[in-house]
Protein backbone atom coordinates (compact mmCIF):
# COMPACT_ATOMS: atom_id res chain seq x y z
CA UNK A 1 0.00 0.00 0.00
CA UNK A 2 2.77 2.41 0.92
CA UNK A 3 4.65 1.45 -2.21
CA UNK A 4 1.65 2.27 -4.35
CA UNK A 5 1.17 5.66 -2.64
CA UNK A 6 4.81 6.63 -3.25
CA UNK A 7 4.60 5.66 -6.92
CA UNK A 8 1.47 7.75 -7.45
CA UNK A 9 3.01 10.73 -5.63
CA UNK A 10 6.20 10.51 -7.71
CA UNK A 11 4.21 10.46 -10.93
CA UNK A 12 2.15 13.47 -9.84
CA UNK A 13 5.22 15.49 -8.93
CA UNK A 14 6.85 14.63 -12.29
CA UNK A 15 3.73 15.74 -14.15
CA UNK A 16 3.55 18.98 -12.17
CA UNK A 17 7.26 19.77 -12.84
CA UNK A 18 6.81 19.13 -16.56
CA UNK A 19 3.76 21.37 -16.74
CA UNK A 20 5.59 24.18 -14.97
CA UNK A 21 8.55 23.93 -17.34
CA UNK A 22 6.27 23.91 -20.35
CA UNK A 23 4.39 26.94 -19.03
CA UNK A 24 7.64 28.84 -18.48
CA UNK A 25 8.73 28.10 -22.05
CA UNK A 26 5.45 29.31 -23.45
CA UNK A 27 5.59 32.50 -21.37
CA UNK A 28 9.13 33.19 -22.61
CA UNK A 29 8.02 32.71 -26.21
CA UNK A 30 5.20 35.29 -26.10
CA UNK A 31 7.05 38.08 -24.23
CA UNK A 32 8.42 40.41 -26.96
CA UNK A 33 11.98 41.73 -26.82
CA UNK A 34 12.04 45.39 -25.80
CA UNK A 35 13.86 47.50 -28.50
CA UNK A 36 15.82 50.38 -26.94
CA UNK A 37 14.60 53.84 -27.93
CA UNK A 38 17.22 55.58 -30.15
CA UNK A 39 18.69 58.79 -28.78
CA UNK A 40 18.40 61.58 -31.38
CA UNK A 41 21.55 63.41 -32.42
CA UNK A 42 21.67 66.97 -31.11
CA UNK A 43 20.77 69.66 -33.67
CA UNK A 44 23.72 72.03 -34.14
CA UNK A 45 23.09 75.60 -33.10
CA UNK A 46 24.61 77.97 -35.63
CA UNK A 47 25.82 81.35 -34.43
CA UNK A 48 23.86 84.43 -35.56
CA UNK A 49 26.45 85.60 -38.11
CA UNK A 50 27.03 85.39 -41.83
CA UNK A 51 28.98 82.20 -42.59
CA UNK A 52 30.79 83.97 -45.45
CA UNK A 53 31.53 87.54 -46.49
CA UNK A 54 33.29 89.07 -49.49
CA UNK A 55 34.38 92.36 -50.96
CA UNK A 56 35.91 93.57 -54.22
CA UNK A 57 39.57 94.44 -53.63
CA UNK A 58 40.80 95.01 -57.18
CA UNK A 59 39.51 96.00 -60.62
CA UNK A 60 40.94 96.36 -64.10
CA UNK A 61 39.18 97.00 -67.38
CA UNK A 62 38.78 93.23 -67.91
CA UNK A 63 38.89 91.66 -64.42
CA UNK A 64 37.53 91.77 -60.88
CA UNK A 65 39.39 90.52 -57.80
CA UNK A 66 37.21 89.46 -54.84
CA UNK A 67 38.48 88.72 -51.33
CA UNK A 68 36.36 86.30 -49.27
CA UNK A 69 36.24 85.01 -45.69
CA UNK A 70 34.56 81.71 -44.74
CA UNK A 71 33.80 81.90 -41.01
CA UNK A 72 32.35 78.42 -40.32
CA UNK A 73 32.55 74.88 -41.65
CA UNK A 74 29.41 72.84 -42.46
CA UNK A 75 26.67 72.59 -41.31
CA UNK A 76 26.83 76.25 -40.30
CA UNK A 77 29.18 77.36 -43.06
CA UNK A 78 30.87 76.23 -46.26
CA UNK A 79 33.71 74.13 -47.62
CA UNK A 80 36.20 75.69 -50.03
CA UNK A 81 37.01 75.81 -52.85
CA UNK A 82 34.28 78.36 -53.53
CA UNK A 83 32.82 79.03 -56.98
CA UNK A 84 32.10 82.69 -57.74
CA UNK A 85 29.47 83.31 -60.43
CA UNK A 86 29.02 86.68 -62.11
CA UNK A 87 25.66 87.86 -63.43
CA UNK A 88 24.67 90.72 -65.70
CA UNK A 89 21.96 92.11 -63.39
CA UNK A 90 20.75 91.94 -59.79
CA UNK A 91 17.62 90.09 -60.90
CA UNK A 92 19.71 87.39 -62.62
CA UNK A 93 21.91 87.13 -59.52
CA UNK A 94 18.91 86.78 -57.19
CA UNK A 95 17.58 83.90 -59.29
CA UNK A 96 21.07 82.59 -60.15
CA UNK A 97 20.02 82.81 -63.79
CA UNK A 98 22.32 82.90 -66.81
CA UNK A 99 25.76 83.48 -65.24
CA UNK A 100 28.13 85.27 -67.60
CA UNK A 101 31.44 84.28 -65.96
CA UNK A 102 32.83 82.25 -63.06
CA UNK A 103 36.03 81.39 -61.25
CA UNK A 104 37.01 78.87 -58.56
CA UNK A 105 39.00 79.80 -55.45
CA UNK A 106 41.82 77.89 -53.89
CA UNK A 107 41.38 75.64 -50.82
CA UNK A 108 41.93 78.49 -48.34
CA UNK A 109 39.07 79.53 -46.09
CA UNK A 110 40.26 83.13 -46.45
CA UNK A 111 41.61 84.14 -49.82
CA UNK A 112 41.10 85.95 -53.12
CA UNK A 113 39.85 84.99 -56.55
CA UNK A 114 40.17 86.88 -59.84
CA UNK A 115 37.59 86.64 -62.62
CA UNK A 116 38.95 87.85 -65.95
CA UNK A 117 37.94 88.18 -69.62
CA UNK A 118 35.26 90.70 -68.65
CA UNK A 119 33.88 93.70 -70.53
CA UNK A 120 35.34 97.13 -69.67
CA UNK A 121 33.22 99.65 -67.77
CA UNK A 122 30.51 97.05 -67.01
CA UNK A 123 28.63 96.28 -63.78
CA UNK A 124 28.52 92.65 -62.59
CA UNK A 125 26.77 90.96 -59.62
CA UNK A 126 28.43 88.05 -57.81
CA UNK A 127 27.26 85.01 -55.78
CA UNK A 128 29.06 82.10 -54.02
CA UNK A 129 28.65 78.30 -54.12
CA UNK A 130 30.84 75.91 -52.11
CA UNK A 131 32.61 72.67 -53.09
CA UNK A 132 29.61 70.56 -52.05
CA UNK A 133 27.15 72.59 -54.11
CA UNK A 134 25.71 74.60 -51.20
CA UNK A 135 24.61 78.04 -52.39
CA UNK A 136 25.29 80.96 -50.09
CA UNK A 137 21.96 82.86 -49.73
CA UNK A 138 23.37 86.07 -48.28
CA UNK A 139 26.26 87.51 -50.28
CA UNK A 140 24.99 89.33 -53.36
CA UNK A 141 26.86 92.47 -54.40
CA UNK A 142 27.99 94.37 -57.46
CA UNK A 143 31.25 95.67 -58.87
CA UNK A 144 32.20 97.51 -62.05
CA UNK A 145 35.20 96.92 -64.27
CA UNK A 146 37.35 99.94 -65.06
CA UNK A 147 36.92 101.92 -68.24
CA UNK A 148 39.50 101.56 -70.97
CA UNK A 149 42.22 104.17 -70.83
CA UNK A 150 42.21 105.41 -74.39
CA UNK A 151 43.64 108.90 -74.01
CA UNK A 152 45.63 111.13 -71.68
CA UNK A 153 45.22 114.88 -71.09
CA UNK A 154 47.64 117.38 -69.56
CA UNK A 155 47.05 121.07 -68.84
CA UNK A 156 49.52 123.97 -68.82
CA UNK A 157 48.76 127.48 -67.55
CA UNK A 158 50.23 129.78 -70.21
CA UNK A 159 49.45 133.16 -68.64
CA UNK A 160 47.99 134.39 -65.38
CA UNK A 161 46.87 137.65 -63.79
CA UNK A 162 44.96 138.66 -60.69
CA UNK A 163 41.48 137.76 -61.99
CA UNK A 164 42.09 134.92 -64.43
CA UNK A 165 44.37 132.78 -66.57
CA UNK A 166 44.76 131.12 -69.96
CA UNK A 167 45.51 127.40 -70.21
CA UNK A 168 46.28 124.94 -72.99
CA UNK A 169 45.16 121.30 -72.68
CA UNK A 170 46.88 118.60 -74.76
CA UNK A 171 44.95 115.42 -75.57
CA UNK A 172 46.93 112.35 -76.71
CA UNK A 173 45.75 108.94 -77.93
CA UNK A 174 47.40 106.39 -75.62
CA UNK A 175 45.18 103.45 -76.59
CA UNK A 176 45.67 100.58 -78.98
CA UNK A 177 43.37 101.82 -81.74
CA UNK A 178 42.51 105.17 -83.37
CA UNK A 179 40.15 107.49 -81.51
CA UNK A 180 37.06 108.94 -83.14
CA UNK A 181 36.19 111.24 -80.19
CA UNK A 182 37.48 112.35 -76.77
CA UNK A 183 36.25 114.07 -73.61
CA UNK A 184 38.38 115.85 -71.00
CA UNK A 185 36.89 116.52 -67.55
CA UNK A 186 37.90 118.08 -64.23
CA UNK A 187 36.50 119.77 -61.10
CA UNK A 188 37.26 123.34 -60.02
CA UNK A 189 38.60 123.79 -56.49
CA UNK A 190 37.47 127.41 -56.12
CA UNK A 191 35.31 129.98 -57.92
CA UNK A 192 36.82 129.41 -61.39
CA UNK A 193 34.51 130.04 -64.39
CA UNK A 194 35.19 129.20 -68.03
CA UNK A 195 34.87 132.39 -70.11
CA UNK A 196 35.64 130.85 -73.48
CA UNK A 197 37.02 127.67 -75.10
CA UNK A 198 38.70 127.15 -78.47
CA UNK A 199 39.41 123.77 -80.03
CA UNK A 200 36.62 122.08 -78.05
CA UNK A 201 33.03 122.29 -76.79
CA UNK A 202 32.57 123.02 -73.07
CA UNK A 203 29.92 121.47 -70.80
CA UNK A 204 29.72 122.93 -67.29
CA UNK A 205 27.62 121.83 -64.30
CA UNK A 206 28.57 123.74 -61.15
CA UNK A 207 32.18 122.94 -60.31
CA UNK A 208 32.31 120.06 -62.80
CA UNK A 209 33.63 120.89 -66.26
CA UNK A 210 33.97 118.75 -69.40
CA UNK A 211 35.29 119.68 -72.83
CA UNK A 212 34.47 117.50 -75.82
CA UNK A 213 36.30 117.52 -79.10
CA UNK A 214 35.35 119.99 -81.80
CA UNK A 215 34.05 118.70 -85.10
CA UNK A 216 37.52 118.83 -86.70
CA UNK A 217 39.85 117.39 -84.02
CA UNK A 218 38.03 114.36 -82.56
CA UNK A 219 39.90 111.77 -84.66
CA UNK A 220 43.33 110.87 -83.31
CA UNK A 221 45.65 108.24 -84.74
CA UNK A 222 47.75 106.04 -82.45
CA UNK A 223 49.91 108.37 -80.33
CA UNK A 224 48.30 111.32 -82.11
CA UNK A 225 47.60 114.54 -80.20
CA UNK A 226 45.56 117.71 -80.37
CA UNK A 227 44.98 120.74 -78.12
CA UNK A 228 42.28 123.09 -76.93
CA UNK A 229 42.51 126.35 -74.99
CA UNK A 230 40.69 127.94 -72.04
CA UNK A 231 40.12 131.44 -70.82
CA UNK A 232 39.16 131.27 -67.14
CA UNK A 233 38.04 133.95 -64.65
CA UNK A 234 38.83 133.45 -60.95
CA UNK A 235 39.66 135.30 -57.76
CA UNK A 236 42.67 133.04 -57.12
CA UNK A 237 44.69 131.48 -59.94
CA UNK A 238 45.53 127.82 -59.13
CA UNK A 239 49.06 126.48 -59.32
CA UNK A 240 47.99 123.90 -61.87
CA UNK A 241 45.06 122.01 -63.36
CA UNK A 242 44.58 118.23 -63.12
CA UNK A 243 42.39 116.80 -65.89
CA UNK A 244 41.21 113.35 -66.98
CA UNK A 245 40.49 111.99 -70.43
CA UNK A 246 38.14 109.33 -71.75
CA UNK A 247 36.70 108.29 -75.07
Amino acid sequence: MLRTFLAVTTMALAALTGATAAGATSAAEVIPYATPTPIPSPTPTCPPALPITATVTGTTSTSLTISYWVFFAPPCGYNPPMTVNLFASREDAQQRRSPVAEAVTGPERNGTVTIDRLTPDTEYWYRFTDADGRRDPYVIASARTAALTSCRATATIDARWGTGFVATVTVRNTGTEPLDRWRVSWRWSGDERVQSVWGGVAETTGADVAVRNASYNGTLALDGATTFGLLVATSAVPDGLTVGCAR
